[in-house]
């Protein structure tokens, strides 16, 4: 598991089997957890996060979407 940012409680990260996946982030905090695609991005799962939380973070995924993109392609290619 690579950790790409932290903002807290949130810890952005992907697997290192995600490769066969289109480019996508997985986001921690606590127990709660999520998962954006990343090209565009858009919501993929979630569970423990309550809607308010998630837009937040969607937010925060859109304005590193760049940066998170970056350590994909860099850790699968």
């Amino acid at each position: 598991m690579s950790t790409v940012l932290r903002v807290d409680p949130c810890r952005f990260h992907f697997y290192s089997a995600d490769g066969v996946e289109a480019p996508h982030i997985h986001v921690r905090a606590g127990k709660a957890r999520a998962k954006f695609w990343l090209s565009p991005v858009r919501f993929a799962t979630s569970v423990g996060f309550k809607p308010h939380e998630l837009r937040k973070i969607e937010r925060l995924v859109i304005k590193r979407q760049q940066l998170f993109l970056e350590v994909w392609y860099d850790y699968f290619t």
